[in-house]
């Protein structure tokens, strides 16, 4: 079982392997000042059905909130988490 160790850049949390192979992603651009577009999320064969993408969101909606933002998810499996997680329902826009 792989592990992911998450990078986070402004805009977008993902991970690597040793040799740079993007292994999982997750982007989030701003659409104005008050809100970002959950818009792609992406995990690799290999890390698949181990929980990475809901790592991923998780991620991403803690980071949304730490800087008082709303989410507006286009991505289809933000849309889904989202519907899991009324825990996040405040996120939303």
């Amino acid at each position: 079982m792989l592990t992911c160790d998450f990078i986070y850049e402004p805009y977008r949390i993902y991970c690597e392997d040793e040799n740079k192979k993007l292994l999982a992603e997750i982007t989030f651009p701003a659409m104005d000042c008050r809100t970002v577009n959950i818009n792609h999320t992406f995990v690799d064969d290999e890390l698949r059905g181990q929980g990475i993408a809901g790592q991923l969101m998780q991620a991403a909606a803690d980071t949304i909130r730490s800087r008082g933002k709303k989410a507006l998810p286009t991505c289809s499996y933000a849309v889904h988490w989202f519907g899991k997680h009324p825990e996040y329902e405040d996120l939303l826009n």
